[in-house]
């Protein structure tokens, strides 16, 4: 069902509830999920706020312009986004084919509610599932002289596209901070392990010298500071054993195993009320709504 995504900051103060659900109210809007929260430490507030679009007489274009007055009153930095308004994704992907097999089989099924244009790899190796699924693929190579160019070239290619958020999958190389800098809030990643603990490469095996027993993973947006961007969202699980080594090939800790496929795009961490579906599927409006403002 078509909704509005109302996202609001602003410097917290009294009335800001009111004031917005009293200005959708207004109109006969029925607001179906409403989320705020204020920060005593920054005294700042985050308001989101989702509108049955057939509720209001209002298409999204007036919506903006009658709300300038009420944002203007209460200094609110805002966004006004329609769910039929379906975010374009590019993907970046590498050698192994997990991650992508796994974002396009819920893209087919229209779990996950985008568009994807392009996908672009710094191998040729999954070119032929990616043009199966009818999406363009581009081998971008990336060697340490051809860094800068074949940076340059990706994201020459995103904004070719009009790619509204770029997502990381499998994708083992760091994204250039200029870059980082230039997209803030569109270059989106799910590492596998529960942030900050285990970043960079081989979480696993850096939470099994330590004994942990939780894994999961995080959902965050990219920044110049490897694995350390905001995060957006988290699930974890109780996988690692003592008895196993993820060194061996044999382990059901094994970068190799199954599970540990599942964990690498989030796959598997029980969501609260369930344990049977999986992580992406209950959250998939981690990747549609990547571009918007936290």
């Amino acid at each position: 069902m078509r909704r509005y995504v109302l996202t609001i900051t602003c410097p917290d103060r009294t009335g800001i509830v009111a004031a917005v659900t009293g200005f959708i109210a207004s109109f006969g809007g029925s607001v179906i999920e409403a989320a705020q929260h204020g920060d005593l430490t920054t005294g700042q507030f985050f308001q989101r706020i989702e509108v049955l679009a057939d509720s209001l007489p209002l298409g999204p274009d007036e919506f903006g312009d009658r709300f300038v007055d009420v944002a203007s009153q209460l200094h609110l930095d805002w966004r006004l986004s329609d769910t039929d308004d379906r975010r374009r994704l590019v993907l970046l992907v590498g050698r192994e084919d997990h991650c992508l097999a796994d974002l396009l089989h819920r893209w087919r099924n229209d779990d996950l509610r985008c568009v994807i244009p392009l996908v672009i790899s710094n191998h040729p190796d999954l070119r032929s599932l990616v043009e199966w699924h009818g999406i363009d693929f581009v081998h971008v190579p990336v060697t340490t002289d051809s860094r800068e160019q074949a940076f340059n070239e990706i994201f020459s290619l995103f904004e070719s596209v009009r790619g509204d958020v770029m997502v990381l999958a499998r994708f083992m190389q760091i994204i250039p901070s200029e870059f980082c800098a230039r997209y803030p809030g569109r270059i989106i990643n799910i590492h596998h392990s529960f942030l900050p603990s285990f970043a960079g490469g081989r979480p696993y095996h850096q939470a099994f010298e330590r004994g942990v027993k939780l894994i999961g993973a995080t959902c965050h947006y990219v920044t110049a500071q490897l694995d350390a961007g905001p995060s957006r969202a988290q699930s974890c699980q109780s996988r690692l054993s003592t008895r196993s080594d993820p060194h061996s090939p044999s382990s059901t800790n094994s970068p190799d195993s199954s599970a540990a496929r599942q964990m690498s795009w989030g796959g598997r961490p029980p969501s609260a009320g369930s344990g049977k579906t999986s992580w992406m599927a209950n959250h998939p409006s981690l990747i549609t709504w990547g571009a918007h403002p936290r």
